[in-house]
């Protein structure tokens, strides 16, 4: 069974259905402005000015006074790789903690030798990087850069970003921030004082295979080029822009970016709370990173018993769409380094499933997965 209307749908961290506007973006400027803003014809000036306007928006709603800060790209997973080869290259020490997305993770390890990597210790109980930890090494000059996330994609956990990024600025210590689970669902204010930011479109409604990356505020002094063979973005990403894409980008988080959706967060969190409080009595399912703030979306916890493969396939007959975790590791059988962060036995590993929800998931839809999870608990209890 499918639902239709998608309030069956509990991925959204793994991806999100395009927001109607966004769609109409792209619909409206593939038809019109198809044409290669690297053309020297009109049509092809024209797209050029329509791809400079998007870059001014988006500096807008970032606070940012130089719109040339902002690099389009495929995603945050190009973005990350690019910004990490470029960190490396330059040389010095960078932190990082087990909890970073695999794009940035493997990158660093591939171009940081062992003894250039310094790995943050993880609080299990809250799923949030040691700060004192990481400040004594910033203070202490130890460290060229820092690599932390805004918001884990597993557990939801809220990293301090904008203690480190004070940190880090106090100390002349570069600072890249992986913000594709926080953009869309938090504020981006202070963003900017971060040097490296990146994100993908289609975590906040936007489509798949477009991004971008925030530069540093002296971005004019830093010699980077995440991709050549191209003058396209002042020779910082080579490629041809997707125009439609980046204008359906920018259009969902425009969206996103209204201060009265913040405060709806809340009462979408206490969806989310009592889902949680539901299947934890019921069931005994033990929640993850839940002493500790979390994205008002997200719910990470142990089941009980059975493999979370089993509860999933009986979750999906029901119409309902859950992970095991993250979907760039899925199916691979290979335990979660954010799971060995949060210090999880490895008998557990294969019992943690991942639900969250979206901006238009209800109080009844959450109420709908609960009902579902005590309905496939009591199948395999039997």
């Amino acid at each position: 069974m499918t639902m239709a209307n998608d309030s069956g749908y509990f991925d959204h961290n793994a991806t999100t259905p395009m927001s109607a506007a966004a769609l109409a973006a792209w619909n409206r400027i593939a038809g019109t402005h198809w044409h290669n803003p690297s053309g020297l014809y009109p049509a092809a000036g024209e797209a050029r000015h329509l791809l400079e306007e998007q870059r001014e928006t988006l500096a807008d709603i970032f606070d940012v006074d130089e719109p040339e800060r902002i690099v389009f790209t495929s995603g945050a997973s190009e973005a990350n790789n690019a910004v990490i080869r470029h960190l490396a290259a330059a040389g010095g020490v960078i932190a990082i903690s087990g909890l970073e997305h695999p794009c940035v993770r493997v990158p660093v390890e591939a171009f940081f030798p062992e003894d250039r990597i310094r790995r943050i210790p993880v609080v299990p109980e809250t799923g949030v990087i040691d700060l004192e930890v990481l400040g004594n090494w910033i203070a202490g000059g130890e460290l060229a850069y820092v690599s932390v996330m805004a918001a884990n994609n597993e557990t939801g956990a809220l990293q301090p970003w904008p203690e480190i990024a004070a940190l880090c600025r106090e100390a002349g210590t570069r600072y890249h921030a992986d913000a594709a689970q926080w953009i869309g669902k938090g504020p981006v204010d202070g963003l900017a004082r971060c040097d490296f930011v990146t994100a993908s479109g289609h975590k906040f409604g936007g489509g798949k295979g477009v991004g971008f990356l925030l530069l540093p505020e002296d971005f004019e002094e830093v010699d980077f080029h995440g991709q050549i063979g191209g003058p396209q973005e002042e020779g910082r990403r080579a490629g041809t822009e997707d125009l439609p894409g980046i204008a359906a980008m920018v259009e969902a988080l425009g969206e996103r970016s209204d201060a009265a959706r913040w405060e709806s967060a809340a009462s979408l969190g206490a969806y989310r709370d009592a889902f949680e409080r539901r299947i934890a009595t019921a069931l005994g399912c033990r929640l993850l990173a839940a002493a500790g703030p979390r994205l008002w979306n997200t719910s990470l916890f142990v089941v009980p018993r059975a493999k979370n493969l089993k509860w999933l396939t009986r979750l999906g007959r029901r119409g309902f769409c859950v992970s095991t975790g993250s979907a760039c590791s899925a199916g691979k059988g290979d335990p979660s380094s954010v799971m060995l962060a949060m210090g999880l036995e490895y008998g557990e590993m294969g019992r943690v499933i991942r639900a969250s929800g979206g901006w238009n998931t209800t109080e009844e839809d959450w109420n709908a997965l609960a009902e579902a999870f005590l309905e496939v608990g009591e199948e395999l209890r039997e």
